[in-house]
């Protein structure tokens, strides 16, 4: 990346360079700028031309011009450069990932999220992925821990056809578990009871979906929760999203604590995006079955 502010530096002023490198991620061989509110896109294709010329290893280049939206996590893309494609393999932790960057989400921001969850699950886990996407978080535990079952959940038909091609592609078939559907109702259906782990990586949806993840834990197990939030305090951040989450579980009725939380990242002016792993302890009772 310091090689792409190299650049910048040579096309654009100084204040404009801050504002852009910044907002840039390398995704296969595709580049995506994210534009700034504002931002004329002239200057971005000229940008986006001189990287290519200079970085061979880049094929395309294309501006976000939207924020991430939608129960498909979609961000609506401009083609500035390069070839018009926005299919590529991706490459993390020693998986590949064939991915659509316009069809399907996926974030290299949460790289070092991917890795530091799998370190944690135990040999013969069961874990419920909640919004797989391509299956990074999934795939990355099957290669990289000893898990029973990956079950991953996605309502993107697109990204769940990539996720059966990326199970093959790193020869995790049969662990991991590729689920076309809407979570809440697979989980209900068919994962009740079943899980030592389930992840939320989708923040617009873990307070409402928090209780249908309780429901696939037996009975302890932890949870991986994924939050927006705004504080005036970089530090407050952690604390007030468990805070929120603590109030619903303890309202179900369900004993948790605060095993760790951190800022995955800063995502806009006092706006972060927070991890919290909770552990769930449920109160005594007969769970249900496994619908596999």
């Amino acid at each position: 990346m310091k090689g792409l502010k190299r650049i910048a530096s040579m096309i654009l002023p100084t204040g404009d360079v801050e504002r852009i490198w910044k907002r840039m991620e390398i995704i296969g061989d595709i580049l995506v700028i994210k534009k700034p509110f504002n931002y004329p896109i002239e200057k971005l294709r000229i940008l986006g031309s001189k990287i290519l010329e200079m970085h061979p290893y880049i094929k395309a280049v294309y501006c976000q011009t939207s924020p991430v939206t939608g129960d498909y996590r979609l961000r609506k893309l401009e083609w500035l450069a390069g070839e018009k494609r926005t299919e590529t393999i991706y490459v993390e932790h020693g998986c590949k990932f064939k991915v659509d960057i316009a069809k399907t989400y996926i974030s290299p921001a949460l790289n070092y999220e991917h890795i530091r969850v799998a370190r944690q699950v135990g040999r013969g886990e069961i874990v419920v992925n909640m919004f797989a996407g391509v299956g990074l978080f999934s795939i990355i535990i099957a290669k990289h821990a000893n898990p029973d079952k990956v079950y991953s959940i996605d309502i993107n038909p697109v990204a769940y056809n990539y996720m059966l091609e990326n199970t093959v592609l790193n020869k995790v078939n049969g662990i991991v578990i590729p689920i076309l559907g809407d979570s809440k109702s697979v989980v209900e259906e068919k994962l009740v009871g079943v899980a030592d782990r389930v992840l939320m990586p989708l923040p617009n949806l873990a307070y409402e979906y928090i209780e249908t993840a309780v429901k696939s834990i037996r009975e302890r197990g932890v949870i991986h929760v994924y939050e927006f939030t705004k504080s005036l305090r970089k530090e407050d951040s952690i604390s007030r999203v468990y805070r929120k989450f603590h109030e619903k579980l303890c309202k179900l009725g369900i004993n948790n604590k605060l095993l760790r939380g951190r800022i995955v990242r800063s995502v806009g002016p006092r706006k972060y995006q927070v991890v919290l792993d909770i552990l769930i302890e449920k109160p005594n009772q007969t769970m249900s079955h496994n619908g596999f």
